[in-house]
Order: structure tokens, then sequence, then C-alpha cells
């Protein structure tokens, strides 16, 4: 299970966040960057978050800490902004708190490792993640290690949960991704992380999801069935990986050129 902590006080907000995430500190003396379930993504958005960034780290991909945050509404009145106060009032009870990392930096492509680049973009193509290009890398370099942050637009297919298998089969179109010109040997990132992709280890990804997150998901008759239909989903895109392979190794090529 995921820790949770309470919000103490609303630093700032972040305004190159869509959803308009906000650096809070909390009663165990850290400081987050906290996702509302009230803003206007939705609990969906915060879902992903949590199965991406559960499933990087069984990959060996570093991503930062995630905690619940415990939000009290009655925080808002004390901020001057419209709406922040609105989205305090929106979110109350738990919400996605990520590890701010002090003295982070965006990351250059260039120096990144071929094979790190390639496990990121094998991982980005399993996930569907559409949001790690040049112009938005959502990487960040914390004492050497590149850490990756916002997942909230992958797994695209809980928005509907219609046209699953077309979802599962859909190539990944990895011309536009940040590190499509440094990524190395794909097919060596598929070799070492296909197998750590386990049932138990999907299973597991998708366990620290709220159940309030989940409750009242249409077609589904409790949380633990949304949970298994995620890992369901991340199972057969696996196995369906001959789609999505070949735009992988298209991008490798142009990297060793």
């Amino acid at each position: 299970m995921l820790p949770q902590v309470t919000a103490t006080r609303y630093v700032t907000p972040l305004r190159e966040g869509g959803s308009l995430p906000g650096l809070m500190e909390a009663d165990d003396l850290g400081t987050y960057v906290v996702k509302f379930h009230g803003a206007g993504q939705g609990r969906k958005t915060l879902v992903a978050e949590v199965v991406c960034s559960r499933l990087a780290r069984a990959l060996g991909l570093a991503t930062p800490d995630i905690v619940l945050v415990d939000v009290d509404p009655g925080l808002a009145p004390a901020e001057p902004d419209e709406e922040v106060q609105d989205l305090l009032r929106a979110s109350p009870g738990r919400n996605l708190g990520i590890d701010y990392l002090p003295g982070a930096l965006d990351v250059d492509a260039r120096v990144v490792d071929p094979v790190v680049a390639a496990r990121i973009l094998w991982f980005d193509a399993l996930i569907g993640n559409v949001d790690r290009s040049w112009r938005n890398p959502n990487m960040l370099l914390w004492h050497g290690t590149v850490q990756l942050i916002d997942h909230g637009a992958a797994l695209i297919f809980q928005h509907a949960w219609t046209n699953l298998d077309a979802w599962v089969r859909r190539s990944y179109d990895a011309a536009g991704h940040a590190l499509c010109d440094v990524a190395g040997d794909v097919d060596a990132a598929d070799a070492d992380l296909a197998p750590l992709v386990t049932d138990e280890t999907l299973r597991a990804a998708a366990a620290d999801v709220p159940d309030e997150w989940l409750a009242g998901e249409p077609g589904f008759e409790s949380p633990d069935a949304v949970r298994a239909a995620f890992a369901g989903q991340l199972r057969d895109r696996l196995a369906a990986r001959n789609g999505w392979l070949p735009g992988l190794r298209a991008a490798g090529r142009r990297a060793a050129s």
C-alpha cells in the first residue's frame, strides 16, 4: 500500500501542469507535488500515474516516490488564488503526492545512456505514453539518475473501456519521443524487460490504486475488477508487442546512423 500523509500547507501552484498541480507540505515533513482528483482531468489521471509509476519501478526505471495526500478543504480560505481555492474544495480526501526532488534538472536527451533510453522508449510503448516528447520530455535528472514523471496521459483505454483490442495492438509512433534519436538496441531492452512484466508485477502495480478512485466505474462490479482489467490490458499489450516493436526498432536504427 502507498504511504499516506496529511497536507499541512499549500506552498505554490505549478502552472506548467495542465491540471494545476500544487506544491504542498505534509505532516511527515515532506514536500510533494500534489495532483488533485478534483482537477479537470479527474481521477483517471491519478490512476494512470500510480499504475505506471509502480510498473516503471518494477522494471528498474527510476521514478519519484509517490504517496497518498489527504487534503482538508479547510485549507482553501487561506489561499489568495480563487482557482486554487476551488481546486482544494473540490479535492477532499486522498490525492496523489509525488516526492518533490529539490535541485532536479530537466534532462538533456543527448546525455542519456543509450541502454537506459531504449528501456524508457520500450516502457512508454507498453503503456501507450504519448507525453514524453522533445517539447515536453517529462524526465528529470536528479543525483545523476534519470527520473520519469507525469504518466497521466498513458493507459488511455480506461477513458472508455471500449475497443480494447485495438489499444492492445496499436502501433507506437516513436518519431516524436524525446529519446528516439539516442535509444540503443530496443530488442535488447525487450529481452531484458519483457520477462519482468509478470502477472504478479501487473497486479501489484494496480493494487496501489485507492478504491475510491476506481469505485463506480461503469461496467465493473468492484474496484478489484477494474484493477484486474488494467493488469489484463497490459498483459495483452505485452503479448502483442510484435505490433509495436517495429516502430521502436526504426527509432533505434536512426539513433545508430
